[in-house]
């Protein structure tokens, strides 16, 4: 070996691992003893290395899964808000069209007017309705919490026990979701 290469076998032998080195320093004690230390070195050094491909394999694989997980995720929560976008703009309208059915209620004196405010009225529950809008239907239904506030208990033996028996302010239901519970009276026994 020439005196120019020296030094880079030297660099070669400090970049093996200290399993690896101790192989080749045993080489160098004896034939029959280094051999086999060199391979037992050389077999723990390969069950390392093995050993650390499962570890760096495992991790691999869990991160995928998890990249995965994620994109899936913000896909489903960006479809999500696409299709509830309208959700709070249809519930700044049911004011209006709270309203209007008031309007309905009432009598006026030109029946003109009244056809007019129940025709406005329709328009805007049908534009409503494309959006998504669906109106619960509460009275002489069971109470139910998750779709009704109940505002007051009156007593009725006729109806049957925590059943709607006036329906004060209507509720909704946006594509499934509940939008607005209902405010209604509930029946009890006694």
């Amino acid at each position: 070996m020439s005196e120019q290469e020296m030094p880079n076998a030297a660099g070669d032998v400090a970049a093996l691992s200290p399993e690896a080195q101790s192989a080749l320093e045993n080489a160098s004690a004896g034939p029959a003893q280094a051999g086999e230390a060199a391979t037992e070195d050389l077999a723990a050094e390969r069950d390392r290395l093995a050993q650390e491909k499962a570890e760096l394999q495992d991790r691999y694989l869990r991160l995928a899964a998890e990249f995965d997980n994620f994109r899936k995720r913000t896909e489903r929560e960006r479809l999500e808000a696409i299709e509830y976008a309208a959700m709070g703009a249809v519930k700044a309208l049911l004011p209006v069209l709270d309203d209007f059915e008031r309007a309905l209620k009432a009598s006026p004196g030109d029946p003109d007017y009244a056809r007019g405010i129940e025709l406005i009225y329709q328009r805007l529950f049908d534009a409503m309705k494309k959006l998504g809008l669906e109106p619960l239907e509460a009275e002489g239904k069971p109470f139910d919490p998750h779709l009704h506030e109940a505002i007051e208990r009156v007593v009725d033996p006729n109806v049957e026990q925590d059943t709607v028996v006036a329906e004060l302010q209507r509720g909704y239901l946006f594509k499934g979701r509940l939008l607005r519970a209902a405010l209604v009276r509930v029946a009890v026994k006694s």
